[in-house]
C-alpha cells in the first residue's frame, strides 16, 4: 500500500478517494464533490446520519479492487460507504482510533456490521464487503471532506 506509513507514534496515513452520499438507506451512494460532517450527527443530508455508533461509514479502495478481481463492476459508493479510502487497512484499526481529515475528527466505533437482510447493494454487485471490511465512526468534530484529503489515523 503505497500511502501507508507507520511510525513509533502509532500514526497511519492514507487518502480520501471518494466521498459519497444517499438520501435512502440500503442503496448505493452517489459520488459528491464534498461532504460536510456534523458533530454527533454524521454526514449532512445522508440517510445514515444520526445512526448510533455508525454515523459515518468507510471502505477501502483496496476492498473494492478485490471485488473487481472477481469480475464484478463496482465503484466507490456502490457499497453504501460515505468515505472511500486508499492506503489504510481499515479493518485492522482498533475501536477508538482517531481519524483526522482536514478539520474533521472522527473516532472508530465499529468494525464491520451484521447484515440482517440483503439490500439493493448486495443484489446490484452480487456480494458485499462492508460486513467484514467496512468500518464506522462517530463525528467528534465536524468539517468538510473532499477527494484528495489526507487521513491521519492515531491509534490509542
Amino acid at each position: 500500500m503505497e500511502l501507508m506509513s507507520e511510525n513509533k507514534h502509532n500514526i497511519i496515513t492514507g487518502e480520501v478517494v471518494s466521498v459519497n452520499i444517499s438520501s435512502e438507506k440500503g442503496v448505493s451512494k452517489k459520488r459528491a464533490a464534498k461532504i460536510l460532517l456534523i458533530e454527533d450527527f454524521g454526514v449532512e443530508n445522508d440517510a445514515h446520519a444520526k445512526t448510533p455508533n455508525r454515523e459515518v461509514s468507510f471502505l477501502a479502495m483496496e476492498s473494492i479492487l478485490k471485488t473487481r478481481k472477481r469480475k464484478l463492476a463496482v465503484n466507490p459508493g456502490d457499497f453504501a460507504e460515505n468515505i472511500t479510502t486508499k492506503g489504510i487497512d481499515l479493518p485492522q484499526l482498533p475501536i477508538g482510533t482517531k481519524l483526522q481529515i482536514g478539520d474533521a475528527l472522527l473516532e472508530v466505533t465499529q468494525i464491520g456490521k451484521v447484515c440482517h437482510s440483503r439490500c439493493q447493494v448486495f443484489y446490484k454487485v452480487g456480494d458485499c464487503v462492508m460486513p467484514k471490511e467496512g468500518i464506522f465512526a462517530k463525528v467528534v468534530h465536524g468539517g468538510e471532506i473532499k477527494v484528495g484529503d489526507m487521513i491521519i489515523c492515531t491509534i490509542n
